[in-house]
């Protein structure tokens, strides 16, 4: 995600998170601080298939952050447009942020919201597990939000290379 990919992700924050969205000013500082966030965008071209031509610029159907330091990380955002969750592109984000947290530290933390059963779901997927709830987190509609915890996911490796 650059500054120049704001405008779009303004148009999905609002279609996904109203009330609760963030500011493009928050957005602004949040890509200002490159050494703790990784922001991301998923674009789909329009047009293309096998027997089309491209037609025009790639459009914005998803966006995701992330904050991390050394003892932990935090998926900030992850919105997909609505026409089309369920289609994998919140999972190619989240698989995307969640490699990128494994780089960093030991720790991810997200908070979803509590009536957010898909999210939840996808995250459970990925090994998140519910630690905690927050009431009224979600400003100005004081939704609840659920704080899930996932550790970091190494290869595992034997010795010799075989089962024993």
């Amino acid at each position: 995600m650059t500054t120049a990919d704001l405008p779009a992700v303004m148009r999905l924050e609002e279609e996904l998170f109203a009330p609760d969205t963030w500011t493009e000013a928050m957005y602004r500082d949040e890509l200002s601080r490159g050494d703790t966030r990784y922001y991301v965008v998923a674009e789909f071209d329009v047009g293309g298939d096998e027997d089309e031509p491209v037609e025009g610029p790639p459009v914005m159907v998803g966006y995701g952050g992330l904050i991390a330091y050394d003892d932990e990380a935090h998926v900030a955002t992850l919105g997909v447009t609505t026409a089309l969750q369920g289609e994998g592109i919140g999972s190619l984000l989240l698989d995307d942020l969640l490699a990128e947290a494994d780089r960093r530290s030991p720790v991810v933390l997200l908070e979803v919201r509590a009536d957010n059963e898909t999210a939840q779901h996808l995250y459970r997927r990925r090994g998140f597990v519910e630690i905690g709830r927050r009431r009224g987190y979600y400003q100005p509609s004081g939704a609840d939000a659920v704080v899930m915890k996932r550790k970091r996911v190494r290869a595992l490796s034997r010795a010799g290379g075989g089962r024993g």
